[in-house]
Parts: structure tokens; C-alpha cells; sequence
């Protein structure tokens, strides 16, 4: 019976890892055809490539976690199907950005808040408590944990979209750390939720396996959005679900995009400038500027080359710099304290990389 199961749900996963990846390549071996409009051209503060490139690759992430919902049944459909509806307005407005490039970062804020709203609305889902009793008091208050709810979703949203710099470091961050759900959600008996987040990743890997190396395909707005969602409402189910887990296990394992933008607005702030203007002063683009690079360079000693090599490289050395983080969350799931402290102490380390990097006082 046991063996039965297993078959059955890996199946279903490789349904939705299936499903991403051929969309993903279609949408790259089509791009003559719909590229006019999906194209994200080279030129601007962020762009790190050297070709033009579609940026819709949020389409086969989507695709594959409902080609996967067809074939599940009870409670798994249940919570994929709300993933699916609540994070409509994150992926639609995002991929209306994607093809028009016209949709401005307040909407698109709003989009993904909205979304966190929705989601309130059909599971019954918020957050209530994180373990600290002042703050737990005014959580308590129910106006006020759906919008800190819904303001939550919307920052982790925002803030994969912010360190979708590089081939493959959003997805493969996200996959990193929707595994690590899955493995806290499995020892605690969630199943369900689980699998959930297991088929999410797979859909992840499809596309990220046509992302990485070379960049043929972008997660676009869309894609960026719908996984920022997609980690932020696991996260809160998870904790919801199971009491037992601190609520900053999920912060832990998303720390890194989440003080990104925090540190990126604190860092505009100070210059007097928009907080949602882009520039190149993430840790993300220092790395590949003042590490990977030269490094590069030793290695071909050729600067064409080393660009058509950097984005990669660093997408993976960021992936792999989260990896300790998601791993620790999985020990200390329960330990309120031990995950707080473990926030704080990569919160230290990141400003202490920065200052490193950027040499600012």
C-alpha cells in the first residue's frame, strides 16, 4: 500500500516537472513567433545578459503546478487549487509587465497583496502568532493579521523578484528552500502540504533546467511573483498547521530576499532616492562584480567569455550560499529562539559581506 502511494505522488511530480520543462522549451524555440511582445532586451540598470531573451518563463512554472493539480485528489487538490486562485493577481499582473512593460511596481504590489487577501479569504489562513507576546497581542486582533498577512505575501513576492538577477539563482533559491519546507512539513506528519510543496519545485526545476547555464528562457514578473507567493503562503500554512513550528522557520529559509529588500530600501533611503528604483548595488550584483568576474577572468582571460559565464556562476554560488540556511531551519523547526537568533546572525553576516563589497559607511 505504502509502495503504491509513493508511486502515485512521484508520478504526479514528474508530471509537473515534465509539463515545465517541454512548455519552458517551446517558449524558447517559439520565440520568433511571440518575442515581439516577450523579449527582455539588454539595456537597462539591472540587465545582466547580452542577448535579448523571453521573459515569460513563469508560464510553464504555472502550467506544470496545474497540469499536476488534474491528476491529485482530495486535500492536495484542495491546496493547490487555492495556491492556483489566490495567486492569479500576482502572476497575472506580473506577466502583464512581462509582455506590455507597463505595469508599474505599486500595482504590481498591490497585485500580490491582493492575492495574499484572497488566499485569507478561501483558506481561513493568516498569521496570528509568531512566539513573541507583544507582538502576539496585536496579531490577535484579526483586521490586523490579515493585513500583516497580506503585506507578507506581498514583500516575499517582491523580494524574489528582486534577487531575479542571475541564471537560475531565484528558481534554484526557491528551490532550495521549498525543499526545506517539504522536509520540516514531512517530519511533522504534514503530507499533504508536503506534496504540495514538492510539486511546486518540480515545476521550478522544468523551467530552471532550461534557465541554467545559458539563460535561454526568463522567470519574468510572472514567474518571479507566482513562486514568491507560492513560498510565502506554504510558509504560512506550514506554521499554521502545525503549531509545534516556530514562525521563524519560514523566515530563516527566506531570509535572504527578504532582507534584500529591506536592506535595498534602507540603502535608497538614505541616498534620497525611490525605494522601488532598480540599481546594480545588491549583494547579488556586487558578488558577480567584485568576485565572480575576477575570478572568471583568471580562468578564460578572455572578457567575452567570462561575461557569457558570470551570470551562471554566480546563480550558483548564491544558490549554494542559502543552502546552510534552509538545512539549519530543518534542525531548529521547533526551536523559537534558536531560529530567531539564527535570523538575526545571518542578518549580521550579510552587512558585514556588504560593507565588505561596497566598502561604505
Amino acid at each position: 500500500m505504502l509502495s503504491e502511494i509513493i508511486n502515485y505522488y512521484k508520478n504526479i511530480v514528474i508530471i509537473s516537472l515534465v509539463t515545465s520543462f517541454v512548455i519552458s522549451l517551446t517558449l524558447v524555440l517559439t520565440k520568433r513567433l511571440h518575442g515581439k511582445y516577450s523579449m527582455d532586451a539588454t539595456q537597462g540598470i539591472q540587465k545582466a545578459h547580452t542577448s535579448p531573451t523571453p521573459r515569460i518563463g513563469g508560464i510553464a512554472i504555472f502550467a506544470g503546478v496545474i497540469t499536476a493539480m488534474v491528476f491529485t485528489q482530495n486535500e492536495i487538490k484542495k491546496i493547490i487549487s487555492i495556491i492556483i486562485i489566490a495567486g492569479l493577481p500576482a502572476f497575472i499582473f506580473g506577466l502583464a509587465e512581462d509582455f506590455t512593460k507597463k505595469i508599474n511596481v505599486l500595482t504590481r504590489l498591490i497585485a500580490t497583496i491582493t492575492s495574499g487577501v484572497i488566499a485569507w479569504m478561501i483558506s481561513g489562513y493568516s498569521i496570528n502568532s509568531v512566539g513573541v507576546p507583544i507582538i502576539d497581542i496585536i496579531l490577535s486582533w484579526l483586521p490586523i493579521s490579515v493585513a500583516f498577512t497580506a503585506f507578507a505575501v506581498g514583500g516575499v513576492a517582491n523580494a524574489i523578484n528582486i534577487i531575479d538577477g542571475f541564471n537560475g539563482l531565484a528558481s534554484g533559491f526557491a528551490i532550495v528552500a521549498l525543499n526545506s519546507l517539504a522536509i520540516i512539513s514531512y517530519l511533522n506528519g504534514d503530507i499533504n502540504l508536503s506534496v504540495v510543496i514538492i510539486i511546486i519545485a518540480t515545476s521550478i526545476l522544468g523551467f530552471w533546467f532550461i534557465n541554467w547555464p545559458h539563460g535561454k528562457i526568463f522567470l519574468g514578473d510572472g514567474g518571479s511573483y507566482f513562486i514568491g507567493f507560492s513560498l510565502a503562503w506554504v510558509s504560512i500554512m506550514l506554521v499554521n498547521r502545525n503549531q509545534s513550528i516556530s514562525a521563524f522557520t519560514p523566515l530563516l529559509i527566506l531570509i535572504h530576499p527578504v532582507f534584500e529588500v529591506i536592506f535595498s530600501i534602507y540603502r535608497r533611503s538614505r541616498k534620497r532616492k525611490n525605494p522601488g528604483s532598480p540599481d546594480r548595488l545588491h549583494l547579488h550584483s556586487l558578488i558577480m562584480k567584485r568576485y565572480v568576474a575576477k575570478k572568471l577572468m583568471k580562468i578564460y582571460k578572455n572578457r567575452q567569455k567570462m561575461i557569457e559565464n558570470r551570470n551562471a556562476a554566480t546563480g550558483l554560488l548564491m544558490i549554494i550560499m542559502n543552502i546552510p540556511n534552509a538545512l539549519l531551519a530543518i534542525y531548529v523547526a521547533k526551536e523559537k529562539w534558536m531560529s530567531m537568533v539564527s535570523c538575526i546572525v545571518f542578518i549580521m553576516g550579510y552587512i558585514i559581506m556588504y560593507r565588505k563589497l561596497i566598502r561604505f559607511r
